[in-house]
């Protein structure tokens, strides 16, 4: 999903923590089975393929609330 390959900075760490569990287990697993192709030089299976249109954005909502926070914050520390 494109939300796995999101660069890990500290609004998309706060964004995953803040996942709920069988989310966060089902994108670690994602990853987890991509790294584990990419070391044995392996495809995955293209009936395993997420679909474009089952592709959804999972972490959007959470890290839209974290950089929200994070605006924020910086907004009463700058006071």
């Amino acid at each position: 999903m494109a939300d796995d390959t999101l660069r890990q900075t500290p609004e998309v760490i706060e964004a995953v923590r803040r996942l709920p569990a069988d989310t966060y287990n089902q994108r670690a697993f994602r990853i987890k089975r991509a790294l584990d192709l990419s070391l044995k030089h392996r495809i995955l299976p293209t009936e395993q393929w997420t679909k474009f249109e089952e592709d959804v954005r999972y972490l959007k909502p959470y890290l839209e609330e974290v950089e929200r926070e994070m605006k924020e914050k910086a907004d009463w520390n700058a006071r």
